[in-house]
């Protein structure tokens, strides 16, 4: 990771105030500012970010940079969908969320999902055709929304007109941020 540059590159990360996994926001973020790139994370409100570790314990509180409402996806260049149960389950129902993930999407934009993250993508119908990977329990969710689930570390697809990179748990960090670092570097900086 320390060998690629990614200065220039705008990160924008979603998340809910309560009940993000800490470290499926909280390493790629680190890992992403620490090559260079900006990345802004932005939660339902201004309040700080209660993490969770395994869903249930305490994790960091992270304050966020702006409000998912507020943030504009064109000033970016990659998606970041953290998971946790709690917060992938409260974040799908955002409208502005789906908003996001869609302007994203239907601009060919990358995005990023780990864990549970990629209930926001089912939510916004954007992974029909699309091989992915999520934690186990959104299998039967993805192949209903018309995508073909697997069970790997991290799986980028580049179908259907936009860059997904998914992995299924914090245990697959290391590979998640690898493939994420790759499909930023790929990209020419935004022009904000």
């Amino acid at each position: 990771m320390a060998s690629t540059d990614l200065t220039g590159r705008r990160v924008l990360a979603i998340v809910t105030n309560y009940g993000v996994e800490q470290d499926e926001l909280v390493v790629p973020t680190r890992a992403l500012r620490d090559a260079g790139a900006t990345v802004v994370v932005a939660a339902q409100s201004t309040e700080p970010i209660v993490t969770l570790v395994g869903d249930k314990d305490p994790g960091e509180s992270v304050r966020p940079d702006t409000t998912i409402g507020e943030a504009d996806a064109s000033g970016f260049d990659l998606l970041l969908v953290p998971g946790g149960t709690i917060n992938a389950d409260t974040v799908r129902q955002d409208a502005d969320a789906v908003s996001l993930v869609t302007a994203f999407a239907t601009s060919g934009r990358p995005v990023a999902a780990i864990c549970h993250g990629p209930w926001l993508l089912v939510e916004a119908d954007l992974v029909k055709g699309k091989e992915l990977t999520s934690f186990p329990s959104l299998t039967t969710d993805v192949r209903n929304a018309g995508g073909s689930w697997v069970d790997r570390s991290v799986v980028t697809d580049v179908e259907e007109g936009f860059t997904l990179v998914t992995s299924r748990t914090p245990d697959d960090l290391d590979d998640f941020v690898r493939e994420v670092t790759t499909a930023l570097a790929a990209r020419e900086p935004s022009s904000d």
